[in-house]
């Protein structure tokens, strides 16, 4: 047995590779043709009921008004009430047919049972729940002095996932309804600072991917991953437990890069109410995903050359370092969408 498992090390991965090179064109051809069925028979989200968690801001809130184009009822739960409310407005403006607001905790059972009771009391159905709640970091992790920050990433990243399905799924199961989860390319792709926010979105597509086969057909699960986009945990700012929201000097002076937020969010539902099992942004993010499986060196040594100066001048996040911040400020609500805008959106 050792000398065929050894055999198989040497053959397995180059014949796996040439059988992926000539698959790939049939694979490409079939994942159209299901893209194009699933067009054409796409959920119509008109006065369905949608629940968003981290609707506050960043991805949520884009998805929030992707939704409200289609007409649907939503529910937007977050910790910061305040930001919701004018993005309630902005949705309804958008054509959203009634929005509820909900400040709750998507890591505390109870509060996940009460919003997701009160919809289902207020509405009389659910049919898609959104988990968009996130909590990113931008340090190494020898140097964040202050432990206190780890539970946090886990509960929110982890179980402000878990908790919200566990409670609807007995009415998503009557609707034949989907779940819709925001992960990332960290969960398999390492990249310097994401250490803690990396295990916990890995631990994520790991419960959904499972979960997917315990459900069958009953109910959809979509689990949309995104490289580096512009959000809020990109810009370095951290949502802690008290519901503060912190942002250092340091890091606000870093401009935010990345994808498009919009686009991303777009991609989200239209896939969703597609029925697709994944969503992708940007795509060409597997042919990393490719290399890892097999050939880690080759993945490790460009990552090193192109992260090489992270070896040489750290210089490091100020959260959860166990330093003081220079800075503090409340969170701003987001502004009443202008006409122009408005009719952009809606056209």
């Amino acid at each position: 047995m050792g000398l065929f498992s050894t055999l198989l090390n040497v053959v397995a991965p180059p014949a796996s590779l040439l059988m992926l090179a000539f698959a790939w064109p049939t694979l490409t051809f079939l994942h159209a043709c299901e893209w194009f069925l699933h067009s054409l028979y796409r959920e119509d989200m008109e006065d369905k009921v949608v629940i968003i968690t981290g609707a506050s801001s960043g991805i949520g809130e884009q998805i929030a008004y992707e939704y409200a184009k289609r007409r649907a009822n939503l529910v937007l739960v977050a910790r910061r009430e305040t930001r919701l409310w004018g993005i309630r407005e902005n949705a309804r403006l958008i054509g959203a047919k009634a929005v509820l607001v909900m400040a709750a905790d998507v890591v505390k059972e109870e509060d996940c049972r009460r919003f997701i009771d009160e919809t289902v009391s207020y509405f009389g159905r659910l049919d898609h729940l959104v988990n968009t709640a996130s909590l990113g970091h931008t340090f190494f992790f020898e140097e964040a002095n202050d432990t206190s920050v780890f539970p946090h990433m886990m509960d929110i990243n982890f179980w402000g996932n878990v908790y919200p399905t566990y409670v609807a799924l007995p009415y998503l199961r009557q609707r034949n309804g989907r779940i819709i989860v925001n992960a990332s390319v960290e969960s398999w792709l390492p990249m310097p600072r994401m250490s803690l926010y990396a295990a916990a979105k890995a631990a994520v597509i790991n419960f959904y991917e499972t979960l997917r086969f315990e459900l069958k057909d009953d109910v959809g699960i979509t689990i949309a991953t995104h490289g580096w986009i512009g959000s809020e945990m990109t810009g370095g700012k951290l949502m802690l437990e008290e519901g503060a929201e912190m942002q250092w000097k340091e890091e606000r002076e870093v401009p935010v890069i990345g994808g498009d937020i919009e686009e991303y969010a777009r991609l989200i539902v239209a896939g969703a109410c597609r029925g697709d099992e994944y969503v992708k942004f940007p795509r060409f993010y597997d042919v990393f995903l490719v290399y890892k499986v097999f050939a880690p060196e080759v993945l490790g040594w460009t990552f090193r050359l192109l992260l090489s100066s992270y070896g040489t001048t750290r210089r490091a996040s100020l959260i959860s370092t166990g330093r003081p911040p220079m800075y503090l400020e409340p969170a701003t609500p987001p502004k009443p969408l202008t006409p122009l805008a408005r009719r952009e959106i809606q056209g």
